[in-house]
């Protein structure tokens, strides 16, 4: 009997939690460069958002690794700028290498992608209903704008935001972030499925595949691997998992 050389899917898990579940336990789980960061954020909100996100970035590597949480490190790396703190997109090392990891928050939703090998990018972002004209000009090219444009008024932040998520998924995913300029990709309208439509730059990846999530009415999402389709995607809770992160993580639903 023949082998297939037809390669695997990739494969990408998106666990979504809430700042509610921050807690002294989840602190614990962070190294000493986050805790500090942590105390920096002036707002209990924004602390909460942040310990939630990173503490499960290092539970899910822990446990896609099979190791203890505390043996997970990564690694920030930005080819884009030459700041001499650590910082970009976080990289797991350790017994986790080889994983690929997007973290995102805003509002009530923090998420985290797990990927074994292609790079992913994840966003999400709430709704906010004002005035939009600054964010368009800077946000969306010509074609886009045309499209917004051209949208009622009840579906012009909806269909802003959609825009944007797909954006920045697709930024974060190569690493370059919101430094590699939201007109440098083209994506299609809020009412179509999502796609890249061009991508202009010498960072532009040769492959992508992209997708939305449902991450509640007043939020958009979308996911991006740096893949060739299809991609299948498994969305979990991970409420469990934090209200108890010192516990071992159970079955892994993780592709490998």
């Amino acid at each position: 009997m023949g082998v297939s050389s037809t390669p695997a899917p990739a494969h990408c898990d998106v666990w979504w939690a809430a700042p509610a579940l921050a807690s002294p336990a989840l602190l614990e789980l962070l190294d000493d460069a986050e805790r500090a960061r942590h105390a920096r954020f002036r707002l209990p909100a924004d602390r909460d958002r942040y310990a939630v996100a990173h503490a499960l970035a290092r539970l899910l590597c822990a446990g896609a690794a099979d190791c203890d949480p505390r043996e997970v490190t990564f690694l920030l790396h930005c080819g884009h700028c030459d700041r001499p703190e650590p910082h970009g997109k976080p990289r797991p090392a350790g017994p986790a290498a080889g994983w690929e990891i997007s973290i995102t928050h805003s509002g009530e939703r923090v998420g985290v992608a797990v990927s074994r090998g292609p790079a992913v990018g994840l966003d999400v972002e709430r709704i906010a209903e004002r005035d939009l004209d600054g964010l368009v000009s800077y946000a969306l090219t010509e074609r886009e704008r045309a499209v917004l444009d051209a949208a009622a008024d009840h579906e012009r932040a909806p269909g802003f935001f959609t825009y944007w998520s797909r954006k920045e998924a697709l930024l974060k995913a190569t690493g370059q972030g919101l430094s590699g300029g939201l007109t440098s990709v083209e994506v299609s309208g809020p009412h179509e499925a999502a796609a890249v439509l061009s991508w202009r730059g010498p960072a532009a990846p040769e492959r992508v595949w992209l997708t939305d999530l449902d991450a509640g009415g007043d939020y958009r999402a979308a996911l991006a691997v740096l893949a060739d389709g299809p991609v299948t995607v498994a969305v979990h809770d991970a409420s469990a998992l934090l209200r108890s992160p010192h516990g071992r993580p159970g079955p892994r639903p993780f592709a490998h």
